[in-house]
């Protein structure tokens, strides 16, 4: 029987374990690196000791121990700096002290590594200076100890800071990205609630309004409600392709279908008027959106709690402002269905369109009127980046209401 062996995927699998690995590799090849420049250097009989010479199996014995606490730099650098120091000692073989210098300070293990690096840099200098096949110059062995110890140690500062800010980068880009998530995700939530409760609420009260209608008007309000949906679903796509930008959809309903929705509410059996007074030309998209939306909103809320109620609809623009209100009575005669029961009252709507209206340095406000009523008042600038000043943030604030 021939068995294949399928390689397709080793230089993944490799790359893979290289990744998840990558510090205990780096610190095997290390040792591996120091184990190299030092066992041979006693093989061959050119290491020395400070105190006389000694066999070699216990130099050879010493610098294994050196490598051994090499592989454990990253969670405690005494062992290393001790054995390094020994092996110097024992030896002659100052590379690992250097090694050691460096791990005390990007690993951050040592709190006070200037005064560590004392000691270091003294047994690099004594060594360096008995050493026979050196000059016996004592500032030269004080220059070379300090390009040997103090050198690597202030590297691995650089490096440890370096680790830091990129820990920092990786930090804020995550924080970023869970903003920008949560930003979606109201977008999302405020998107549908403004294009599915609207077109809802009127196909339940033409459904409503089935069971006192006349034969002849069924086929009215059934169109009504097939129209609805249809536009509903239509949004929805539309939602669905513009979802991942942050511009306003192009064919997105502006200021001037507020009209539609007065008439649709009209068509409901809401007593609602509309004053309208904005600009054809010259009002941003962003804005005319919003007021779509205000009015869209405030009529929804009227049709699910008070459709019995007198409305009054008014968009205008002043001095560089625009005002959009929806305002009714308390009503009365009762209710012809219970849409709060139907529809119940969620909150999310009021919340998504205050938020649209911040996105736009505007100000939303809604409370009781003085006769029972309820009132809804958006305040946005024409200007794109402009927020409300003077006149109009004290009116905002608590001037006259509509």
């Amino acid at each position: 029987m021939r068995t294949t062996l399928n390689l397709a995927g080793v230089p993944s699998i490799v790359a893979e374990f290289a990744t998840s690995h990558r510090r205990r590799i780096a610190d095997a090849l290390l040792a591996t690196a120091i184990l190299c420049f030092t066992v041979p250097t006693t093989l061959l009989g050119l290491s020395f000791s400070l105190w006389g010479p000694i066999p070699d199996w216990i130099e050879i014995l010493v610098e294994v121990i050196t490598v051994g606490t090499l592989l454990i730099r990253r969670r405690t650098a005494l062992p290393m700096i001790v054995a390094s120091v020994l092996c110097a000692v024992l030896t002659g073989q100052i590379v690992p002290m250097a090694f050691a210098a460096y791990s005390m300070t990007a690993e951050n293990k040592v709190r006070h590594w200037q005064l560590m690096s004392v000691p270091l840099v003294a047994a690099a200098a004594a060594i360096d200076y008995v050493d026979p096949r050196t000059d016996d110059l004592l500032y030269l062995c004080l220059v070379r100890a300090l390009t040997l110890i103090y050198l690597p140690a202030l590297v691995g500062t650089w490096v440890r800071g370096y680790r830091g800010m990129i820990l920092e980068l990786r930090a804020g880009m995550r924080e970023r990205e869970q903003q920008a998530a949560r930003r979606e995700r109201r977008k999302i939530a405020r998107e549908m609630h403004d294009t599915v409760t609207h077109a809802v609420t009127v196909m339940v009260l033409n459904a409503g309004m089935l069971h006192e209608a006349t034969d002849s008007e069924v086929d009215r309000l059934a169109a009504t409600i097939e129209d609805k949906g249809v536009e509903a679903l239509g949004e929805l796509r539309e939602l669905l392709t513009v979802l991942r930008r942050e511009d306003t959809p192009r064919t997105a309903a502006g200021a001037r279908a507020v009209s539609g929705l007065v008439e649709e509410a009209a068509a409901t059996g809401t007593r609602v008027t509309l004053h309208y007074d904005l600009p054809d030309i010259g009002l941003p998209t962003q804005v005319g959106h919003a007021c779509y939306r205000v009015v869209q909103e405030g009529l929804s809320n009227v049709s699910k709690h008070a459709p019995r109620s007198r409305v009054r609809v008014v968009c205008e623009a002043h001095d560089g402002v625009v005002t959009v209100s929806v305002v009714n009575d308390r009503g009365g005669g009762g209710p012809r269905m219970s849409l709060q029961r139907l529809l119940p009252h969620s909150g999310f709507g009021l919340a998504g369109l205050e938020e649209r209206i911040t996105l736009l340095n505007g100000r939303l406000e809604r409370g009781p009127t003085p006769d029972g009523g309820f009132m809804l008042t958006a305040r946005i600038p024409l200007q794109p980046g402009a927020r409300l000043s003077g006149a109009s943030a004290d009116e905002a604030a608590g001037g006259e209401r509509p």
